[in-house]
């Protein structure tokens, strides 16, 4: 038999007409035509509108394509959540070059060798992390590698230390470069946006690439997952070099929103901008949203509307979303990580939820969830077989992403891009079950799973015991070696400010109650035989750093039975 030709592919060809690659640098343009004189940058005393922040991006991308930045090269920065930061988002990728947004955090050696290994051309840096850039940009030329172009952000609203090191401020170099540059989309939507590195506990850190197509869909993600109403006022809590801020720099312009920059996460400075700009939205892990339900009550006077706030990162402990609750806020439970462009799945609430109790609906609420709308799929499997584990909320596997908001792969590492992908999954390296419903539920990292006596431990599971204590502000556990049990559970707890003992008597009873609380909620052979009173080192971001635990292992402190 003749094959018949397929009618729906003859004469249908794409053409500029019909088919423009997708990128979220649209959006700026969208917000600018349609709601030119909306603000879309408060900054101190600075309210710039979204067609202001157009000029500036369009600029920004004139001064790049001056030094004959474009396609294939990188532009590092180093800066806070600022608005030379928001305006990097846009008018880099106007140039087709790639934005590498720096962790603020780190060393001077690995921002060494991050713009070695992203080839980075530009960089441009906040006064205040001068000192860090200076030395790294030192250690490559001592070791013979090119330096980039350096380019200084002296914000008004930083008045702490930090020398100009770069040969031209910010503001200058704008004002000074093409203010009709015309906006370069890309060839192919597939072409690369940003590169994010991660934060690994040993070796080098990877470079994370995502494409224009991922990001403008994810920044759809995040206006149907959280459902996001048009002219929103959103509080940068969450660091926009953490997967580029979830992609929500590029969401703010798709529904005409308005950016609250904040360059540090304080509640004393966080509270009363929420106050004062009437914020709606706030993003941030766990941590950030316990910091605010501890605050003083008289920070919180005068907010009387519902804010709406997404968090992600770690499991967020049962206590967090009680808090949350009690407050009046709404919070919103999603999950990713910088290989599927920050948020990939949420916690979509069910109206039946509505009338469970609280401990029930915080249960639910715990979630991960199901997989974004823009997101093709999410499951848990047998790592080895890759055959999908049963729904039944205990069987634990690895838990996989696939689709469209998945990255391209590691820059300049084939190998470890192929063991990510294996058999056409991305693996998480978390571990997890499915409910019945088809929600996915955290329960440890593989590396944290705690195996005493030849039972698996959930880390995470014991930490939301821990968090149901009213002393607890934030808490890790970790393995301890075991002459006995191989490994028993050892618990890192930072105490509320109004429980901190204040004698080793207090301490071992307080390291008593807390143990005996965790016998309350938990199998004998899960609860902690040790506790240690400590603040817990935290990421930027506000992830627990279980890495740096282990390494004090042994130190002093302890209070165990």
């Amino acid at each position: 038999m003749p094959t018949v030709p397929n009618p729906y592919r003859q004469d249908l060809d794409r053409n500029p007409a019909n088919h423009v690659a997708l990128s979220p640098v649209v959006f700026l343009q969208w917000a600018a035509d349609v709601y030119p004189e909306r603000v879309a940058i408060v900054h101190g005393a600075l309210r710039q509108t979204w067609a202001q922040t157009r000029d500036r991006a369009r600029r920004l991308a004139g001064a790049l394509a001056a030094r004959d930045i474009g396609e294939g090269d990188t532009v590092a920065v180093l800066l806070p959540n600022t608005p030379p930061m928001i305006e990097a988002h846009y008018g880099v990728p106007m140039t087709r070059a790639v934005l590498n947004t720096i962790n603020t955090r780190l060393d001077p050696a690995t921002v060494a060798f991050i713009l070695v290994h992203s080839q980075s051309k530009v960089l441009v840096v906040d006064r205040e992390f001068s000192a860090v850039a200076r030395q790294a940009l030192e250690i490559n030329a001592q070791a013979g590698h090119p330096a980039p172009f350096v380019v200084d952000v002296d914000d008004p609203e930083y008045q702490g230390p930090g020398d100009a090191i770069g040969s031209v401020g910010y503001e200058d170099w704008l004002a000074a470069a093409d203010p009709g540059f015309e906006p370069r989309l890309p060839e192919d939507e597939w072409d690369a946006i940003a590169l994010n590195y991660t934060s690994g506990t040993t070796g080098d850190p990877k470079g994370v690439v995502v494409h224009h197509r991922g990001a403008y869909l994810n920044a759809m993600g995040n206006v149907l997952s959280w459902s996001l109403p048009r002219h929103p006022v959103y509080l940068w809590t969450l660091p926009m070099f953490h997967c580029n801020g979830w992609c929500f720099p590029w969401t703010l312009p798709a529904v005409a929103g308005t950016n609250v920059c904040l360059r540090r996460v304080d509640p004393e400075l966080i509270l009363p901008l929420i106050r004062e700009h009437r914020v709606t939205h706030y993003c941030g892990a766990p941590i950030v949203h316990s910091m605010l339900i501890n605050a003083p009550q008289q920070l919180k006077d005068g907010i009387d509307w519902q804010v709406k706030a997404m968090v992600a990162g770690a499991a967020p402990p049962a206590s967090m979303i009680e808090g949350m609750e009690r407050m009046g806020w709404e919070v919103t439970h999603v999950y990713g990580l910088t290989e599927v462009y920050g948020p990939a799945s949420v916690c979509v609430k069910q109206e039946a939820w509505d009338e469970l109790d609280l401990p029930g609906r915080v249960d639910k609420n715990g979630r991960q969830g199901v997989r974004y709308q823009v997101q093709h799929g999410l499951t848990v499997v047998d790592p080895e077989t890759m055959q999908e584990v049963p729904h039944d909320g205990e069987t634990m596997g690895e838990v996989v992403f696939r689709g469209n908001i998945v990255m391209k792969g590691y820059l300049k590492n084939p190998k470890a891009t192929e063991e990510a992908f294996r058999g056409g999954w991305f693996h998480t390296g978390d571990l997890g079950v499915v409910y019945p419903d088809g929600y996915v539920k955290l329960k440890d990292r593989a590396k944290d799973i705690i195996i005493s006596g030849g039972e698996n431990i959930s880390s995470i599971e014991v930490e939301d015991a821990l968090y149901k204590h009213p002393a607890v502000l934030a808490c890790a556990v970790v393995a301890r070696p075991d002459e006995r049990w191989g490994e028993t559970p050892l618990a890192f707890v930072e105490v509320k400010a109004d429980r901190k003992p204040s004698t080793p008597e207090e301490t071992k009873a307080l390291a008593d109650e807390l143990i005996e609380h965790c016998r309350a909620h938990l199998a004998r052979y899960k609860c902690p035989r040790e506790i240690r009173f400590a603040e817990v080192p935290k990421t930027s971001t506000g992830k627990i750093q279980k890495h740096a635990l282990r390494a004090q292992l042994g130190s002093a402190g302890a209070i165990g039975t």
